[in-house]
């Protein structure tokens, strides 16, 4: 006889999968995240599949054929003035250019996390000096500067730096969110229970908000993820990127640099261009889609 699934049976499972469920489903309905998602995994199969058809310690870095040669059998995505092979920069760049943008976001929204929850839980003087340091870092013109320290360290810059570079702005913005989304808890009946039963703060906040906090945090990772893409893709065309690294924004600053578009070099311009439009439109989407799921009103309407 087939199992029945009771109402306590639901309400017994556990809430991370519970989430995980109605995520999934929310997948099935939502074409635009399925979009999103479609192309991101694309990006990945491609940066990470790619490197098994290339020698990654000759390809990108030395010359590696003729310059300047269009897309071919032998060069798929042709070559630049250097002679590098365009397909193994792309497979390289992506994945640096990734690595990059979820090293830097990741950063930026655990920092943002640990000052959000400390703030709004425990309150008092803790939370005033969060705010004001908060509020004093979003009054800096945070690019600028971004611009200045990647200029004094370009000699010695890697793509971890300038990640770091990146996440040392990226806080914030999380921080302020979070906070609002913690105080919007604070006085639910479910915390409230749990300090009556004998919870400990810690225990609280890892065991009752954090998993409630779930969908707003993995909304809020993806557009941290968007802001430091952004970020390294404005430093890196103006040439404040690893210059040893073949990242999707510095080859762009080399294609610029080589004047390919003068040179109707259609391929060394238009090639990663599309990767960077693939990578932004579909963190787009799924920034877009994951913010209706985690907002309740908007998923509402």
């Amino acid at each position: 006889m087939a199992p029945i699934t009771t109402q306590a049976g639901v309400l017994n499972t556990p809430i991370g999968l519970r989430q995980a469920a109605g995520f999934f489903r929310y997948v099935r309905r939502n074409p635009l995240l399925g979009i999103g998602l479609g192309m991101f995994i694309a990006l990945l199969l491609f940066a990470f599949v790619g490197i098994l058809f290339i020698d990654p310690l000759k390809d990108p870095y030395p010359l590696a054929g003729p310059a300047s040669k269009p897309p071919s059998w032998a060069y798929p995505f042709g070559t630049d003035a250097q002679g590098r092979d365009l397909f193994a920069v792309m497979v390289v760049g992506t994945r640096l250019s990734l690595e990059i943008g979820l090293l830097a976001g990741s950063i930026g929204l655990a920092i943002g996390i640990i000052l959000g929850l400390i703030s709004a839980f425990y309150g008092g003087w803790l939370d005033n000096v969060i705010r004001w340091v908060v509020d004093v870092v979003f009054t800096i013109p945070s690019f600028l500067v971004m611009v200045i320290i990647a200029s004094l360290l370009q000699q010695y810059l890697t793509v971890e730096g300038l990640a770091l570079i990146l996440a040392s702005f990226a806080w914030p913005g999380p921080t302020r969110a979070i906070r609002a989304q913690v105080l919007s808890l604070r006085e639910r009946e479910f915390l409230r229970l749990a300090r009556l039963s004998g919870m400990k703060s810690p225990e609280i906040i890892i065991r009752e908000l954090l998993p409630n906090l779930a969908p707003f945090l993995l909304a809020g990772f993806v557009s941290a993820l968007i802001a430091a893409v952004y970020g390294a893709l404005g430093l890196e065309l103006l040439g404040l990127g690893s210059q040893r690294e073949p990242t999707l924004g510095m080859t762009f600053y080399w294609m610029q640099r080589f004047s390919a578009l003068l040179r109707n070099l259609w391929w060394w311009w238009g090639i990663p261009i599309a990767m960077i439009l693939i990578l932004i439109l579909s963190l787009f989407f799924i920034s877009f889609a994951l913010d209706e799921w985690a907002n309740p009103r908007r998923r509402t309407q």
